[in-house]
Formats: structure tokens, sequence, C-alpha cells
């Protein structure tokens, strides 16, 4: 334990990792009760319910992200830039890979960060089932970097149809009928419909073909049956074609195939079918894991074998009293940031930890600009509360102004909302670039 009192490393500054740091670096960095280090590898956060806007161009990650290294010197907390690649719990050490710019040229080398107590908060990744070329020719919307490789190939594509006399037609497919996938494909229409505004007019959401693809008999399998059926009729109206029940044994360059044998053609394929903790955590043969790779927990969240080390968001395991696992969501990942800063803090006070218990405050599945449907209060009331349209849409957007509040502060929240209605005015609504 070093001079500051114990140290807290986080490793990954996602919705959960970024809240924790940014709470914990108010009520023990800043007091010099604690060194609270963040660790990433990235230099920017954006909250990932966004990612599929990023991917359309509707937000600009450049300009909507938050830099770790400047929000960490005004809340309390240090930050790393490096990628975790191992762990060893007897001398309380993980390890960083080495960094490398662009030119292969080594930066930082492998380094060991000591601690006291680690929160594993690495998030998830697309599970692609070991589906034969998925990993060659899909795009996947796990990090923001992913979304804009996604963005280029799509503003490509933009410009072949609108340039090109032969071409008539843009093919997307994309996998998995989630939340990701519902939004995504409303989205896209919403973002076409804009091109005539920026000089690309040939491109009409008339030649903008999508299959939304789903394993299981409907989209939103996780969501209240109502809220999918509303969520498909919206689709279906924007001229999503739908596909459920539909499974792929194979992606090939030219698109999908069922295990039927049909060809979905496609020009862009994207994946979003599933989640799953980062492969490379079964490497560390340490800790004890589920079919998807989370960390089992025990209820306080530490890891069910090392009390130094809590795990929080997509990759942790966290079992409820029905036997279900928790559900990898925003909404889930803040509650347990919540839990595990109570916890540490009554860890330094030499009082007992309090458990974990996932309160669900609903769903909502924003469809852009055409519609926003979803439930409110989840399990808090007997009957979820339907709301779709214009209340639906103030909703989600407060879940984003309430992750903002989480790590930035209310007056800083107001500025950045202040901020967002101006800049609507001098910037495109939409990444040309």
């Amino acid at each position: 334990m070093n001079a500051a009192g114990p140290r807290i490393v986080i490793i990954g500054g996602g919705a959960g990792g970024l809240e924790l740091a940014t709470q914990l670096g108010h009520k023990l960095g800043r007091k010099n009760r604690a060194q609270i280090i963040l660790v990433d590898k990235n230099r920017t956060h954006i909250w990932k319910p966004l990612l599929h806007e990023v991917a359309t161009g509707s937000l600009d990650s450049d300009l909507d992200g938050v830099v770790y290294s400047a929000h960490a010197a005004k809340h309390g907390y240090q930050f790393q830039l490096g990628t975790f690649c191992g762990l060893n719990a007897e001398t309380k050490q993980i390890t960083m890979a080495p960094i490398a710019d662009d030119s292969g040229h080594t930066i930082l080398p492998e380094r060991q960060i000591s601690y006291d107590k680690l929160v594993i908060a690495i998030g998830s990744v697309s599970n692609d089932f070991n589906t034969p070329g998925v990993k060659e020719n899909c795009f996947f919307l796990d990090s923001h970097q992913q979304a804009n490789r996604f963005h280029d190939a799509l503003l490509d594509s933009f410009t072949r149809v609108h340039q090109s006399e032969s071409i008539n037609q843009l093919n997307i497919a994309i996998v998995g009928g989630g939340a990701t996938g519902v939004e995504l494909s409303a989205e896209l229409y919403h973002v076409t419909e804009m091109l005539k505004i920026y000089g690309l007019s040939k491109m009409t959401a008339e030649k903008l073909n999508i299959h939304l693809i789903e394993a299981g008999p409907r989209i939103l399998p996780a969501l209240p049956e109502r809220i999918a059926g509303s969520a498909r009729r919206e689709l279906t109206k924007l001229g999503v074609n739908v596909m459920e029940n539909t499974r792929i044994s194979e992606a090939t360059a030219q698109g999908f195939v069922t295990s039927e044998g049909e060809m979905i053609e496609a020009n862009l394929m994207l994946w979003a079918a599933g989640v799953k903790a980062p492969d490379f955590i079964k490497s560390i043969e340490l800790f004890e894991l589920n079919r998807a790779n989370q960390i089992m927990v025990k209820p306080s969240l530490l890891s069910t074998v090392d009390e130094a080390i809590y795990v929080i968001g997509d990759c942790c395991a966290c079992q409820q009293a029905d036997g279900s696992f928790v559900p990898p969501r925003a909404q889930s990942a803040h509650q347990m940031a919540e839990c595990v800063e109570k916890n540490i803090i009554h860890e330094l006070n030499g009082e007992p930890r309090e458990a974990y218990t996932y309160v669900d405050h609903g769903s909502l599945v924003n469809l852009s600009r055409f519609s926003t449907v979803g439930s409110l209060m989840g399990n808090l009331t007997k009957n979820s509360m339907f709301i779709e349209g214009r209340i639906a849409r103030l909703v989600y957007i407060s879940l984003y102004r309430m992750h903002q509040r989480a790590i930035h502060g209310s007056v800083k929240t107001l500025g950045l909302w202040f901020a967002e209605k101006v800049m609507r005015v001098v910037r495109p609504r939409m990444k040309l670039h």
C-alpha cells in the first residue's frame, strides 16, 4: 500500500468503469485516501449505446467523446493508456501490452501495474458463435474504432451509388435483432434521407435495401413482446426486411448464407448477434467463467476466486435469485459501479460490504427520428408501462444525460447540452468524412 492509501486500479473506461473512476476520484482520490488509476486501450470514451450513431455519422466521436486524460485531471484519478493482457493475483500486478505507433515503433514496452484493489470492467465483444467467414467479411460495433470503420465503408457505398450509372441499390445485411441491430436499421434510413441536403441526391432511401436477420422467433428477444411488435411494425414501414427464425451458417464476400442454403446478398455486412466477454480472459486461467466468458462473482461483485478483485459491467456474471444472469446493459453497469463504489469505501472504513441487486428500470429502443418505443419501471411494478413516441424519445435521451451527469456533474452536463444545440446550427447534421 502506498503513502496515498490503497491503489485501486480499474480496467476499462466504459459506462461502468468511467463512472466508478469518477466517483472514487471525487470521494477518495481528491482527499488522498486512495490512488485511483483507470486503464483503457483507447484515449477517448463514447457511451456504447450510441455507437450505432457513430457508425452512421449521426454522432462524431472526435467531437462527442470524453478524453480520459483531461477528464482524469479534473476528477481526482489518473489515466494510463494500454491494453490489459495479463494478471498475477499472487503479486497483485496486471500486465499491459507494449504500445506501438502506426509505424510499429515502440512507445512503451510491456509493463506491470500493481494494485491493492482491482476492478475489471473490460466490457463485451460480439459473439460470432464461430460462424465461418464472419471475422473476415463482417463489420462489428464493439468500439468507436469499429464504428468509424463501418462509417467510412458506408460513405464509400453512398458515393458509389450516387456517382454510378449502373448501380441502383445498396444492400446492407445486419445479423442480430437486438437493440443494436434494430436501432442501426432505423438510423441508416434516417441518414440516407439527409444525403440530398449534402449533394448526394441520387442515393435515396428507395435505393437502400436493409435485411435485419434474427435467429430467434422475434426481434428484441430480451424485451417485452409488445415493444418488439411495435418496433417490427415501424421498421417494416421504413422498408426494412425483417427476417426472423433465420439462422446464418456462413458469411462470404457476397453475403450471408442461411442454414437453409439461401444467399442473402449484401454490399455491407454487420454482425451484432450476441455478446461475450473477450476471449483472452480465459487465458488468464484464474477466474470461474460462464459460457459467455463472463467472470463469476459473489453477491458483493467480488470475483469468486479473489477477495481483491471486483468485476462490473458486461464482463460480470452476476447470478440472480431466479438463476438468470444480470443482463449486459448500460443500466446494469451503472448500478454495479454504484455498488462497488460503496463497497470499496465500506472496506476502507472497516464496514461490511453490500450485496448487489439489479433493478430493471425498463427498456427503450430508439428508431432514430421515426419513433422510440419501450417500457418503463420494469420489475419495480407488477406491470410495465408501455410508452412510445415523443415521451419515449425524451426518456431515451435522458438516459444519456444521466450518464453524462455521473461523469461530468450537473453544471457541465447542462453546458454540454447547450453546446450541442449551438453546434447543430454550425456543423452538418451528419459526419461526411
